[in-house]
Order: C-alpha cells, then structure tokens, then sequence
C-alpha cells in the first residue's frame, strides 16, 4: 500500500504516451484497492433516539464498521450534506489497513434505512439501464410526516448511542466528519445531552474539509424558523411546511436523481466502457463511466461543493459553463457531443487527479452502504441554520441546546482540500475562539469531495499521525 500511495505522484514525470500513463495508472490503482478491499466490514442497525411518530424500526443508529469487532480505538465519522456512510469507504480502509489496531464506524443516518437497494444490487445491465432513465419509486412526501422530526436532535442522539457502545470496547473512542459532518462534529461537543457535554464521550475531533457554521448561513428568527427562510443552499423549508417538504427535493438533488445516480455508477462498475443509456445523464453517446462522471468531476459539475478531481472527458467537444461559474464554479466545462460522432464520448486518467474515477464507482453502492443520503431530511438543515455554533441566548437555546466552544479543550484536527470549501486560516479562527489545541493540513489539489476518495493515502496518514498521541493503553 505505501508503494502505491508513493508511486502515483511519479507516473506524471515518465515520458510515457497518454495513453500509456493512464493504462499505467489503472493497474497501479487497481493493485491498491485489492488490498484495501481485504479490510473486513459490517453493517450494524441498533436502536437510537426514539421519536414519537416515528416507526419502530426507523429509530436506529446505523453505522458500518470497518476492522475488528474489538479494537484498540474506535473512529466514527459523520458524512456530508447529501452523503451516505458508502462516502467513508475507500478512506475508512485506508485507516484500517494503515492501523489494524484502529476500527472506524462510519455513520449512515436514519433516513437511509428509507433507501430500497435490492434492484440496484440484484439487477443486470438491461434492469440498470431502465433505472438510469425512469428512476425508481419515490416515496411521497405524505407518507413521511415523521421526517419534519429527523432534525439536529435525532441525528446527534443517534450518532450518540453509536459513541456510547464504543465507548465500551475502549476509552479511545474519537469522531469525525466530513463537510457538514465536520459541522456535526463540532456541534456534537458543543451539544447538552440532558447535562452531559458531548465532549465528555471522546477523545478529539476530526473535521474533513468542513467545520460549525459551514451551513448556517445568518440567524434565523423565530417566523423564519417556523414559516421558511434561505440559506447557502437555498431555499430552506419552515417548521410549518415541513409534512409538504420532508426531503431535498431540489433540481441538484431528489430521490429520484439519486436512485438513477447510483444505478448509472452500478453500471459504469460492471461496464465501464459500455455505452451509457440513451435519455439518461448525457444528451449525447458516452461510455457508462463518462456518463457518471462528467456529472461530478470539478471540470464539469453542476456544483463545486459536489466535486471530484477524477481524470478527464476523451473523444469531448466542449464549451465553457457559464452557470456553473454563477454557481461557484471555476473554469468549468459544458460538453457538447462527442469530437469523433463515430464513437461515445470517453473517460481517461490523468497523472494530476485526485481520486481513482473507476475505484469511486465501484464504491458507491456496495452491499454495507450507498455514497448518497437520498432522503437526506430539510429538518437537519433547517435546524443547522438556526443552531449555527451557540443557541445560548436564543429563541433556540432550549430546543437546540448547542453550548457556545468558549471551554472546548479537545484536541481539533482539521484538515482542508485545497480546492473545496474551507481553508486552514477557517479552521484557526474557529479554534481561536475554543481552548482546543488544533492541528491543519490541507490536501493538496483535491476538490471537495476527494478528501474521502482519493486514492493516496495522505489524508489517512495524518488522521493516525495525530491520533497516536493521543491514545491510551
């Protein structure tokens, strides 16, 4: 694995041809996860907060557990905006096989146990295929009203009872997250558990790329709260509107666009260089794995807080996006057809990229989890906005019981991707205003979503680094 890990930055200085390098490069990465993919893992469904309307067997706390059922420490980290625990899995690997003495849980919160695998994981190309283009049942907002309660609260309780039955396997239990999971795992130190301070539970925080009031956008009143307000992301749903609008159903992200996403990702798995279906995620002929990355990586997606540095588009004629750079974006690139027409537009890998494009497919839906939250619930976000980094002394305090980091001794380690959402002076001011001793790093050349993905273990190293002092016999 350190042969990999040290091998890819030089395959951009040989002198082969392109075609070479990126045949050169598969191989190389196709060695890495072969090793990475012995690390053992489960997934665990365990009661969590119960929530009076809720049923039964929603009330979990699900995580999915990489390495041994009884380690030496214990890593659970918290996905993203939109994210499922699959988002984890190359680096949650990463850190086992790096440190067998180390578990890591990745959370997937409650409202992907809504999420219905079994065609996506049982069916064949011609199934796929009719998934990519109609998508799959949705559940209507009405039959989720138990939903508008799936807020700050809920997640963190249940993120909790997960720490809690760590915590008695070893006294090295520690969290993390990435993007708003970094958020949470701010917010979960900070948080009264009916007069317990999260910090109690563990022993430092990771935040990846992410950090308390990444989401928050300005103070929400009381009436925005109840009746809808905006925010970064925006239009935000009110408590009120909350049975209409349970879910994010935005034209970035549905349900519906999530199910066909990871069937075209299943696709561009098994058949990479197939043909993607026609009426799916090109308007023009293009293998199954360009059709599912032209949609994510930095050069061409929609949003720049959903991107990945995963090789370039082959065979493409392009244009600039104009949108996207309205939107956040740098640079990017909207693909008009293909140059040759006599053949689909293609993927290749690059010497520059971050994350392994074929690898992150063949991760995105597996049978322990799924890269997205499809159902991810408006109620989060709403109460992220109004919570933002202190509730004391607001319409929220009591509701929200989000405690100011004033007295915030734990260790901090925040770690940046150069071209994604924070920077290393964020993460200064942030601890300048807690007690906790923080260390930073910023990955270079990766986008936001490559801190999780990408196929160096860089990340990963600096995680251990700093968790070894920190452990104790």
């Amino acid at each position: 694995m350190r042969r990999a890990s040290l091998l890819l930055p030089l395959l951009g200085a040989l002198s082969f041809p392109v075609a070479a390098q990126d045949a050169a490069l598969d191989d190389l990465n196709a060695q890495a996860a072969a090793t990475l993919n012995l690390v053992p893992v489960t997934r665990v469904v365990r009661p969590g907060l119960v929530v009076p309307g809720t049923p039964k067997d929603l009330n979990a706390s699900v995580t999915v557990r990489y390495g041994a059922a009884r380690p030496a420490a214990v890593l659970l980290l918290m996905p993203g905006y939109l994210g499922g625990a699959g988002s984890f899995d190359r680096l949650a690997r990463q850190l086992v096989n790096l440190d067998p003495t180390l578990a890591v849980w990745a959370v997937d919160r409650r409202a992907n146990l809504l999420e219905d695998h079994a065609p996506l994981l049982s069916g064949g190309a011609p199934q796929l295929a009719q998934i990519v283009q109609r998508g799959l049942p949705t559940r209507a907002p009405a039959s989720l009203p138990f939903m508008k309660d799936w807020g700050l609260d809920t997640t963190l309780r249940d993120w909790r009872a997960a720490v809690l039955e760590a915590r008695t396997l070893t006294s090295n239990v520690f969290i993390g997250g990435h993007s708003m999971g970094g958020t949470l795992t701010g917010l979960y130190a900070t948080y009264d558990f009916s007069g317990a301070r999260g910090a109690k539970d563990v022993r430092g925080l990771i935040m990846l790329d992410g950090l308390p009031g990444l989401m928050s956008g300005k103070a929400l009143t009381t009436d925005q709260y109840e009746q809808g307000a905006m925010n970064p992301l925006g239009p935000l749903p009110g408590l009120n509107t909350l049975t209409r609008s349970p879910y994010v159903d935005a034209l970035y992200f549905s349900p519906a666009l999530a199910a066909r996403a990871a069937a075209q990702a299943r696709l561009a798995a098994l058949q990479p260089d197939a043909t993607a279906p026609q009426n799916g995620f090109t308007a023009f002929p293009a293998t199954n794995l360009a059709a599912a990355m032209t949609r994510l990586d930095q050069r061409y997606a929609l949003l720049p807080f959903l991107a990945i540095r995963a090789g370039h588009a082959t065979n493409a004629s392009d244009a600039p996006y104009l949108l996207n750079r309205v939107l956040g974006a740098k640079d990017t690139r909207w693909i008009t057809g293909a140059a040759d027409p006599a053949r689909p537009v293609g993927w290749g890998s690059e010497a520059g990229q971050v994350t392994d494009a074929r690898d992150f497919v063949r991760r995105y839906l597996t049978p322990q989890s799924d890269y997205a939250e499809w159902y991810f619930p408006n109620r989060l976000t709403l109460d992220l906005a109004a919570a933002r980094t202190d509730t004391t002394g607001t319409p929220f305090e009591k509701t929200l019981p989000v405690r100011s980091a004033r007295d915030l001794t734990l260790p901090v380690l925040g770690i940046a991707a150069e071209q994604g959402v924070t920077t290393e002076a964020q993460f200064r001011e942030y601890a300048a205003d807690t007690r906790a001793p923080l260390t930073v790093r910023t990955l270079k050349g990766a986008a936001h979503l490559d801190i999780t993905t990408a196929s160096g273990d860089q990340a990963a190293r600096w995680i251990l680094d700093w968790l070894r002092p920190l452990r104790r016999a």
